[in-house]
């Protein structure tokens, strides 16, 4: 069984900062791309930023040059460092990791979901 455990989240007024993270713990053979998403009620959950396994980085445009996404491979674990947050930044917060296990005889590639933390920022 595979499980992502976030920490981090909560509340800061505009232009402050804070931090998210994530671990990902299990029978885990190797992990693929690890990152955020994030979500209103009501509206679809949409990517905030994703780190592969070489590094390489994927932000969306509503927040580049404000957040950053890292990732520890050898502790399973990925981080978003969030800067100048803005009111509309307030949303639950999801971690999301492409995950391959071998449960048989065979590998077995999915994604797996945190529970969601939320960030609200204050005007």
């Amino acid at each position: 069984q595979v499980q992502l455990v976030e920490s981090g989240g909560g509340l800061v007024q505009a232009g402050g900062s804070l931090r998210l993270s994530c671990a990902a713990s299990g029978r885990i053979v190797s992990i693929n791309a690890m990152g955020w998403y994030r979500q209103v009620p009501g509206k679809q959950r949409e990517l905030v930023a994703t780190v592969n396994s070489d590094g390489t980085t994927n932000y969306a445009d509503s927040v580049k040059g404000r957040f950053t996404v890292s990732r520890d491979n050898a502790k399973n674990t990925v981080t978003l460092q969030m800067n100048s947050l803005k009111p509309e930044d307030t949303q639950v917060y999801y971690c999301n990791a492409r995950i391959t296990t071998r449960p048989i005889l065979r590998d077995v590639t999915r994604d797996y979901w945190g529970q969601g933390t939320q960030v609200t920022v204050s005007s």
